[in-house]
C-alpha cells in the first residue's frame, strides 16, 4: 500500500500506522511535549553530518529529522489542533510573502537590503526568537536584529579584566559583550567555540589514551 504513494506521503502513512490503535505502544504514547528534545537532538546530528561532510550520514539524519517533524504534525492532527495541510500551506504562504523579488515585482539591490526587508516585515523581530536555542547563538541573533533594525541601545560597557570575583550576572554581561565583538567581526561565536571545544576534547583524549 505504501509503495503506491509519493515518497513523502509514504513516510507520513508510516507515521500514522505507528500511531494507530494497533501500532507501536511507544509511538502511540508520545506527545509534542515528550519528543520536543528528540527534534533538537536529530537537528544536531544533521549538523554533525554536515560538518563531517558525510553524505551517507546526512541522508540518514535528514530522514530521522523528517520522521520527527511528521510525527509532531500527526500528533497535532489527531488532537484536532492543526492538519498537515495547515503546516504546508502556512510555510508556502510565508515563503512567498518573504520572497517578493522572486514571486512579485519587488527589486533588492543586494543581500543586505533583502535581509533588512525580512527583519522589518515581521510584526516584532524579537518576539519570534526561539529562547530555547543555544545561548551564544541567541545572543548573536539578538545583536544582529538590533543592528538591522538600527536600535541604538548599546551593549553594556564591561571591563574584561579580573573576573575571579564576578557573579553570574557579571559573567553573563561579559559573554554578551564577547558575542557583540564576534558579531561585529562576522564570527559565528557558537561555531567557533564549538570548534575550540572539539580541539580541547581531542587533546584530553590524547592525554588519557592508555
Amino acid at each position: 500500500m505504501l509503495k503506491e504513494k509519493l515518497p513523502l506521503e509514504r513516510v507520513y502513512e508510516l507515521v500514522k500506522r505507528l500511531r494507530a490503535p494497533d501500532g507501536c505502544p511507544w509511538d502511540r504514547k508520545q506527545t509534542n511535549y515528550t519528543i520536543r528534545y528528540d527534534l533538537v537532538e536529530e537537528a544536531y546530528e544533521v549538523i554533525e553530518a554536515i560538518e563531517a561532510e558525510n553524505d551517507m550520514a546526512l541522508r540518514e539524519e535528514l530522514g530521522d529529522l523528517l520522521f520527527l517533524v511528521l510525527m509532531h504534525i500527526r500528533i497535532g492532527e489527531e488532537e484536532g489542533r492543526f492538519k498537515l495541510k495547515d503546516v504546508t500551506e502556512g510555510i508556502i504562504n510565508k515563503m512567498i510573502s518573504r520572497h517578493p523579488h522572486v514571486f512579485g515585482d519587488v527589486k533588492f539591490e543586494g543581500q543586505d537590503e533583502l535581509l533588512d526587508y525580512w527583519e522589518k516585515s515581521k510584526k516584532n523581530a524579537f518576539a519570534g526568537l526561539a529562547l530555547s536555542m543555544p545561548s551564544l547563538l541567541l545572543a548573536q541573533k539578538v545583536l544582529s536584529r538590533k543592528k538591522r533594525l538600527k536600535i541604538k541601545r548599546e551593549t553594556p560597557r564591561i571591563d574584561l579584566g579580573d573576573l575571579e570575583d564576578a557573579d553570574a550576572e557579571k559573567l553573563s554581561q561579559v559573554l554578551f559583550k564577547i558575542a557583540s565583538i564576534a558579531e561585529e567581526k562576522g564570527i559565528n561565536l557558537e561555531a567557533a567555540f564549538k570548534n575550540f571545544l572539539k580541539k580541547e576534547i581531542a587533546k584530553l583524549r590524547d592525554v588519557n589514551e592508555p
